[in-house]
């Protein structure tokens, strides 16, 4: 996955989160662009068309990372490259939250949808197709850009949205690790699927979306594979989440906000071992929600005497 540090260019910054261009972008654009001309009179439509792909890709990705900040998750970053955008999103770890997260992204292609037909349909009924038509394609093109990348997107196939949104749907009925595993294992059918397709239709763009899924796959594999390993560690007895009733695991999970330490913070009762800072709240390993120390102690209950 690209890195914002790495080989981008900081476009600006909205609502606190920061906008980059993967300097590839410029390749591939002029790339596509030229392989375009003679659609329209003149290239500058062309590059009027691909700014529109720009600007639908660049809304979708703030749809996940505004969502994300709306649930409580951390998103800082978006980056734009060849093969689409990237919003560096982290939600809590709850169903919930990880979908609308995912969901919001797709919303935006689904708004946009009837605003753009109106538009082509006005575009025919008004006569640009005779008057206009640099106009009228760029419109119809316009229309059909939001339209593939929904469907696209929308593909039950990890990690694109759609395979996102199943795994949060099966985390509901399943657990978390469980959801991931399905969800990576139906994503390496569709990596598959898009090798096959990319040798038959000899396409270098499906062959790179393919790597591209694949090497998402194998990290959400082995993501997978950590959650099912975490869920399986002890627990430590007389502490409970108060928000899903789950026992911390026992163990230095906990990292320290002043010295970045870890620690195991039920142990110390929320004071780090390294620089004796107390934390003022403590975090859910399992639903992500910040709790003080004194609502995870379980009060035993004592029976009355008869």
């Amino acid at each position: 996955m690209p890195s914002a540090r790495q080989g981008s260019i900081h476009l600006f910054r909205f609502s606190g989160i920061d906008l980059f261009l993967h300097w590839s972008w410029f390749l591939v654009a002029a790339f596509e662009i030229e392989s375009r001309k003679g659609r329209y009179s003149s290239v500058t439509w062309n590059v009027v068309e691909y700014l529109a792909l720009f600007l639908i890709v660049m809304l979708h990705e703030f749809g996940h990372a505004l969502a994300c900040r709306q649930v409580g998750g951390t998103a800082n970053q978006i980056v734009l490259w060849p093969l689409g955008g990237v919003a560096y999103v982290n939600p809590p770890p709850r169903p919930g939250a990880t979908l609308w997260s995912i969901a919001a992204g797709p919303l935006v292609n689904v708004v946009l949808l009837p605003v753009l037909a109106v538009a082509f349909v006005l575009s025919r009924s008004l006569g640009w197709a005779e008057a206009m038509p640099d106009l009228h394609k760029l419109v119809r093109a316009v229309f059909m850009i939001d339209v593939v990348l929904l469907v696209f997107n929308m593909l039950p196939i990890y990690p694109l949205d759609g395979g996102q949104i199943l795994r949060s749907l099966l985390w509901f009925v399943i657990g978390r690790a469980r959801s991931l595993m399905v969800a990576t294992i139906l994503g390496f059918l569709g990596v598959a699927g898009f090798i096959g397709l990319a040798f038959w239709i000899h396409s270098v763009w499906f062959g790179a979306i393919a790597v591209f899924m694949l090497m998402n796959c194998w990290g959400g594999l082995r993501h997978a594979q950590a959650l099912l390993r975490f869920a399986k560690l002890p627990r430590r007895e007389g502490f409970a989440c108060p928000n899903c009733h789950t026992a911390p695991p026992l163990g230095d999970f906990w990292k320290c906000g002043q010295c970045g330490q870890l620690f195991d913070t039920f142990q110390t009762r929320a004071v780090c071992l390294h620089c004796a800072a107390q934390c003022a709240t403590t975090r859910c390993l399992d639903c992500g929600e910040l709790h003080p120390m004194n609502d995870w102690i379980v009060t035993a209950l004592v029976p009355a005497n008869g």
